[in-house]
């Protein structure tokens, strides 16, 4: 099965109303794997009940709480548990915390599907589709060194100019001292690599060439 009609299939299981099982809604960006699948299908059920920011919520409810819960986290990646037993206590953890019924839906199919343990992947890819759908716009910056407060305003200052109207910049910055110096910048599919490691390599590569 095609990975369209695979998400559509996921969609129409979400939806708690079977007047809205139309038309997949189209995310605002394409994601992709196993998380991207489960993400985009959530994000078109949610959309069609008017649920959107209600099911983010709860995502990063839940998603913080496996963070600070090990034991929970322990049991939802225990492939000995059953599908069933995890699918019973992440059900009724859901409705205790008063989650939308799409987003109760998808985590009792997601332990159905025994796809649980792609959680942080399909986490990963929902928030890709929630910052695309807030217009937000992820710059990366990676340096040999961490930046000060000095260099992290004026990257700032030089980075909004990559943000159109109605976006919003969200900067993330990295360290990797393996780029020697200068930096490597990431702004959306765009890639620009401005550290010493590359020019080294851009050398060497030519003195082989006319070795």
């Amino acid at each position: 099965m095609a990975a369209p009609a695979r998400i559509s299939v996921l969609a129409r299981r979400l939806s708690t109303s079977s007047i809205r099982q139309g038309q997949l809604v189209k995310t605002p960006i394409q994601v992709y794997g196993v998380g991207g699948r489960y993400a985009t299908a959530l994000y078109s059920a949610a959309t069609k009940e008017k649920q959107l920011d209600q099911v983010d919520k709860d995502l990063n409810d839940f998603q913080s709480l496996l963070k600070k819960d090990v034991k929970l986290a322990d049991f939802v990646g225990n492939p000995i548990v059953t599908k069933q037993e995890k699918s019973g206590v992440l059900t009724n953890w859901m409705k205790t915390n008063k989650c939308s019924k799409v987003t109760t839906n998808f985590v009792s199919m997601l332990a159905e599907n025994n796809r649980v343990k792609q959680l942080n992947e399909i986490f990963s890819a929902w928030n890709e589709i929630m910052g695309a759908h807030r217009g937000e716009v992820v710059c990366t910056i990676t340096t040999a060194k961490p930046l000060d407060a000095a260099g992290q305003k004026s990257i700032e200052s030089a980075m909004t100019g990559f943000a159109k109207k109605n976006q919003v910049l969200k900067l993330s910055l990295k360290v990797d001292p393996s780029i020697i110096s200068g930096m490597v910048v990431e702004v959306g599919d765009k890639y620009i690599d401005m550290s010493t490691a590359s020019k080294v390599k851009t050398m060497t590569n030519l003195l082989k060439e006319n070795m």
